[in-house]
């Protein structure tokens, strides 16, 4: 949710392909469909449960009731099902484990899917095999999935060709593996609410996560400059310079960002008009006091867990605005292939080396409770994956 670089440095050369990019990824996925415990589908999109599939077994993640994901997920073989004349057969590669994955198994997201389901939103594969129907994906195709609720913490399953989405096998695998969720999210928000020039300014807090990562690096390729909040910490220093060395002007802490000199860095970017908020109460507070007049503030998560609190004076003296987003509803108000142009898009930020995956711990399928139990701790700044 960041831009870096050089105040119109993207308004020669980069100007076509700035354009191009923007208007590429206008575009919103279709609504969600119901995962079912008996056939494990969303609707026709996601592999079937049922004992009549062939004896081919799957390791998955499977969660029966909502709670702790450590104590509600349980790993168990499933039957792999039997392949349809629009199914493929993907072979999963890796899968990380997103806070909406938490927040789904303990049953306080906005979407949740009927149980018993398996847990994951978000993932690589590498297509097996495909049905007779099949046109756009064929065996070796790396694929992603289109929508949340798939069901990604699996070893391997059968999807309808509608469920998922080819992306390049030439970028690197964690970038594959995290690109449906957080780059999308940053990329959205930045082009969707304001319309920000090369030289402008964003600021945003929670910039130590996985959105936040992409939000500095999509905002650096297009010009963008940022200041980024984060808590404080004892490896305040290593994160800031990870952060810096992603494209963040800026790496503040919530108690800089309350002091009266947060003015003095006015004096060399402007202030910014879009502000990006995670985390709500006292730190979204002062975000929205940062912003320029008739700027706008989005809302995207809540870690602190309350309510965003606006003055009365911002708003009429200043004319603040606040909005919020939500991907899934994005993806329900515009067509699939309007996603897939999205995803395109992400895919030649990264091809450009412009955009990374965030800093990624690995772990074993089988490592799973392990794996849960790091994504809880608090200050993580890496994405926890698991491997097939």
């Amino acid at each position: 949710m960041t831009y870096t670089g050089q105040p119109g440095s993207m308004l020669s050369n980069g100007s076509m392909w700035v354009c191009g990019a923007l208007c590429r990824a206008q575009a919103l996925a279709r609504p969600q469909q119901e995962l079912s415990p008996s056939s494990g589908r969303r609707g026709p999109a996601v592999s079937s449960y049922s004992s009549s599939a062939k004896t081919s077994r799957v390791r998955a993640l499977v969660y029966g009731h909502h709670g702790d994901p450590a104590k509600v997920v349980e790993l168990k073989n499933l039957e792999l099902a039997v392949m349809g004349g629009s199914d493929v057969h993907v072979k999963m590669l890796a899968a990380p484990i997103n806070p909406s994955d938490i927040n789904m198994i303990q049953g306080n997201y906005g979407l949740l899917p009927k149980l018993p389901a398996v847990g994951g939103n978000e993932g690589v594969g590498q297509v097996v095999a495909v049905g007779s129907n099949v046109t756009g994906i064929k065996p070796g195709d790396w694929v992603i999935p289109a929508n949340a609720g798939l069901g990604t913490w699996r070893t391997e399953a059968v999807f309808s060709e509608e469920a998922l989405i080819g992306v390049p096998s030439d970028i690197p695998l964690q970038s594959a593996a995290t690109l449906g969720v957080n780059p999308c999210t940053a990329y959205r928000m930045l082009m969707d609410f304001e319309q920000l020039l090369p030289g402008d300014s964003v600021i945003q807090n929670a910039s130590n996560s996985g959105v936040g990562q992409a939000v500095i690096q999509i905002a650096a390729a297009l010009g963008l400059r940022t200041i980024n909040v984060i808590r404080d910490r004892p490896d305040i220093q290593k994160l800031t310079h990870r952060l810096k060395n992603l494209g963040a002007e800026h790496v503040i802490t919530e108690e800089e960002l309350r002091k009266p000199e947060m003015k003095n860095i006015f004096k060399t970017i402007p202030q910014p008009r879009l502000a990006l908020n995670c985390v709500g109460g006292k730190s979204s507070t002062e975000l929205l006091r940062q912003l320029a007049p008739g700027g706008t503030m989005v809302t995207y998560g809540g870690m602190a867990k309350q309510p965003v609190t606006a003055s009365v004076s911002l708003l009429i003296f200043k004319d603040l605005k606040l909005r919020g987003f939500w991907l899934s509803q994005w993806k329900k108000d515009h067509s699939p292939d309007q996603f897939k142009e999205l995803i395109l898009t992400l895919c030649d930020f990264i091809g450009r080396g412009q955009l990374t995956a965030p800093a990624c711990s690995e772990h074993p399928l089988q490592d799973y409770q392990r794996a849960l139990e790091v994504s809880m701790k608090p200050f993580m700044s890496s994405k926890q994956i698991l491997t097939m």
